[in-house]
């Protein structure tokens, strides 16, 4: 009998084994046995190193039962499964979990929707859990790729496909989440990987059944569509920085494979889920990654359809509006310079179709409002940096002549671009918003032959000096009796700054509002324009210290229209111009007597010459039969009673207590840039600006006897680009030369040589002294007499012995 018991102690199953098999019922439908369940869980906590052993034999009876279809102990087991791993947390849990991801792998093999299910749900459990001890070896190629293929589920029956999509989902939503927090884990960044999860997610959010469910309204979080959603923020809000380019690659390629940029509705959708997300927890600075993917992703597709890149363009608009608060340093200028450069191939390589060149207009106002919308997220300062940028697309000719050969419609571009910009930007100080670099190219192209492009022009200045909002109540030529009354303008006392940068600049606006008024090709459009700009440049910056110039460039836009050969119409707008400028500045300034003087001449050309007025030149009826070319006078002559007279203002300035000495002299020299350097323009030999002017320079540098004028090269980005470009060691060897040349000249040359190369460079300086000597003004002769008698002759001056030779 002894035997008998000791042979049944060794065929006895071990405790674990009795254990486990007593959680299972006679009827699966009961579920687990909740007492033995809990004996199970005590006995695994407090032997831990048991564990794996518990594992394994789950395992076991799992295949079992899956091998003999007996699913409800299948579930049971799982069951069994999930409490363990929920309740044991020991160092040995490991080992469990291999036997637990065997067994979650066998049910996803099962061709069962339900196993499918139920292997998923355990799954996502597990992947919830934070494991003490990290595992090196465990791999997760096979659920990827089995929770993919489970997200593209197309079962006929609707529910079922739902519910497996929905699974393999959040299958994908567990696997990230359990290896993207541990550095020893597989990467599951990599493009192996990334490249069958947000396709996944992709496909359930266009999937055109789901597409219907608006993820706006209450949600229903069992549909893939919305499931999908959620589950593709939370991957890009566990990207990192240097992971966020692993998630858009895919998105890139899923939506041109699937040829989804036309319509861009879903594209605009994935791209604001990314930029929102990457923003989450303070990652503002990843905005700027995307942008830099999207740009890129439209260099790829420079030859494509139009229509793509105008709907990858419309992508980039919507992500700029929420990152360009977040993008600093070169990513701004970087995003410029490919946005311009894209306008400009567009331009460049123009399409003879009809349709397919819509498309491409479509694209470049794209581009267009892409750059105002990203401007006007940054900085002033940023803004003025991006105008001078686009400035600098502009090639840098040297005379009107050359730039005539630029293509109309990228300056239109460029001009329309440079406007979008302007309109973002809110003017403060008038030198910040006008830098040399800025003014000088801008006024050079206000010379353009085209009459639009002008026009484009002076709205940009408009826009810039316009700080009131009274740019649109000053469109139209008139003379009002009460000016700001009933112009309803905005005048503010004027800054002293913007009072220094008018006189120190205020030439640069005076000749080019000249040169523009002398342009034959003038229409309608540009004489408003350019009597809004005059108008501008009066009030915002118009102090007493200005006001004599400012007349004295209506004196002389008379005197030029008096003696050039301009048609009579354009005679009669440039006229108007200066009579209803001259009645803005007196009742700006309230100059009563100046007032008084212009009401009355006004009077007096109603009466004998209203064709001097803009009621009349600029009437927008003389283009049909108002008024006729024969309504204007045959005689191309204007009396002097017409005009203004200079003597007459010189005495209303004087008793207003203003310097009229200044109203006398030439005000439209031809102006110089910058550097001092002349701007010429071959084009217009007979302007008025060139008759009796002087040219003063502005810079003291320049203007110093002592230094040859020479023309210095503008900076701008191309420049320093060619700069970069260049190859600098054949500049090192000249100058390696140069310096050898000077060392043995002076090491082997004789000593009779070096002194005659001395004397010539002296007699060099000698020469430019006397020459500076002749220039200066002689002294009085009563000063050089007193001087004379007071020297003392050079023989007579005693010199120490330690000064003679």
């Amino acid at each position: 009998m002894p035997g008998c018991c000791g042979c049944w102690e060794v065929l006895r199953p071990p405790r674990y084994k009795r254990l486990v098999d007593s959680i299972f019922p006679a009827n699966p439908q009961d579920g687990l046995v909740k007492n033995n369940m809990d004996k199970l869980t005590f006995y695994a906590m407090t032997t831990s190193e048991k564990l794996d052993r518990i594992g394994m034999y789950l395992e076991q009876r799992l295949s079992r039962d899956i091998s003999r279809h007996r699913i409800g102990f299948v579930f049971v087991a799982m069951d069994a499964l999930d409490q363990l791993l929920v309740a044991c947390h020991a160092h040995s849990l490991n080992l469990f979990v291999e036997s637990f991801l065997k067994m979650v792998q066998k049910l996803l093999e099962c061709e069962e929707a339900e196993l499918q299910i139920l292997a998923t749900q355990s799954f996502i459990k597990f992947a919830n859990i934070e494991e003490d001890t990290p595992s090196y070896h465990r791999r997760y190629d096979f659920f990827v790729s089995k929770f993919s293929v489970m997200s593209h589920n197309a079962d006929r029956n609707e529910n079922v496909r739902v519910k497996i999509r929905g699974a393999g989902l959040l299958g994908l939503q567990g696997v990230v989440r359990k290896t993207v927090s541990d550095d020893l884990q597989v990467n599951i960044w990599d493009p192996v990987h990334m490249d069958k999860i947000v396709p996944s997610l992709l496909f359930n959010m266009h999937t055109p059944e789901f597409m219907s469910v608006n993820t706006e309204s209450p949600r229903d979080e069992e549909h893939p569509a919305y499931i999908a959603e959620m589950v593709f923020r939370d991957l890009v809000c566990r990207a990192s920085y240097g992971n966020v380019k692993s998630v858009l690659q895919p998105v890139l390629c899923h939506i041109d494979n699937h040829r989804l940029w036309v319509p861009n509705e879903f594209a605009v959708k994935c791209f604001k889920i990314i930029m929102y997300s990457v923003q989450i927890q303070r990652k503002q600075q990843y905005g700027y990654l995307v942008i830099q993917m999207l740009m890129s992703h439209l260099d790829t597709h420079t030859n494509s359809d139009p229509s793509i890149k105008a709907s990858i363009i419309e992508v980039l608009y919507e992500s700029v509006l929420i990152s360009a608060g977040g993008s600093i340093g070169p990513s701004v200028l970087d995003v410029f310079n490919t946005l311009l450069r894209h306008l400009k191939t567009s331009v460049d390589n123009k399409s003879p179709e009809g349709e397919k060149r819509n498309m491409e207009k479509k694209f470049e106002e794209a581009i267009i409002n892409t750059i105002g919308e990203f401007a006007n997220n940054l900085p002033d300062y940023q803004k003025i940096e991006i105008m001078m940028f686009i400035m600098g697309k502009f090639p840098q000719f040297s005379n009107s002549e050359e730039m005539g050969f630029m293509d109309n419609y990228l300056q239109t571009m460029l001009l329309k671009t440079l406007l979008k910009v302007a309109t973002k930007y809110k003017t403060v100080i008038m030198n910040n918003a006008f830098p040399p670099e800025f003014l000088h190219p801008l006024l050079r192209i206000s010379l353009l032959d085209d009459p639009g492009l002008r026009v484009v022009v002076q709205e940009i200045l408009h826009t810039l000096l316009d700080r009131h909002d009274n740019a649109s109540k000053l469109k139209t030529v008139s003379i009002p009796k009460d000016v700001v009354s009933e112009l309803d303008l905005t005048v503010d006392k004027v800054p002293r700054q913007d009072s220094l940068f008018m006189k120190k600049n205020g030439i640069q606006f005076y000749w080019h509002i000249l040169e523009n008024l002398q342009m034959e090709s003038n229409k309608a459009d540009n004489f408003e324009a350019i009597f809004c700009t005059m108008c501008l440049i009066t009030i915002e910056m118009g102090g007493d210290d200005i006001l004599v110039e400012l007349i004295r460039l209506a004196l002389d836009i008379q005197s030029m229209t008096i003696e050039s050969t301009l048609p009579k119409t354009h005679k009669c707008c440039n006229h108007a111009i200066v009579a209803a400028y001259l009645n803005v500045l007196a009742q700006i300034t309230n100059m009563s007597p100046l007032v008084q003087y212009l009401s009355d001449l006004f009077e007096l050309r109603r009466k004998e010459a209203c064709h001097l007025l803009p009621e009349f030149a600029f009437n927008r009826s003389n283009r049909d039969s108002s008024v006729k070319d024969e309504d204007y006078p045959k005689e191309d002559k204007v009396e002097e009673k017409w005009l203004f007279d200079q003597t007459a203002l010189q005495d209303i300035l004087t008793e207003c207590g203003h310097d009229a000495s200044r109203l006398s002299a030439p005000l439209a020299q031809r102006p110089h840039s910058s550097m001092g350097i002349m701007i010429h323009d071959s084009g217009m030999v007979n302007s008025m600006s060139d008759i009796g002017s002087i040219n003063i320079e502005l810079d003291s540098i320049e203007s110093s006897p002592l230094l040859a004028r020479k023309k210095v090269e503008e900076i701008t980005v191309e420049s320093l680009k060619k700069m970069l470009a260049e190859d600098q060691s054949v500049k090192r060897e000249e100058d390696a030369k140069k310096r050898q040349e000077i060392f043995e000249t002076f090491q082997n040359a004789p000593f009779e040589e070096i002194v005659a190369r001395a004397e010539a460079k002296s007699n060099c300086f000698h020469d430019k002294l006397y020459e500076i000597l002749e220039m200066s003004p002689p002294s009085s002769p009563d000063h050089t007499t007193k001087e004379s008698q007071n020297a003392v002759p050079v023989f007579e001056m005693q010199f120490p012995s330690l000064y003679v030779y």
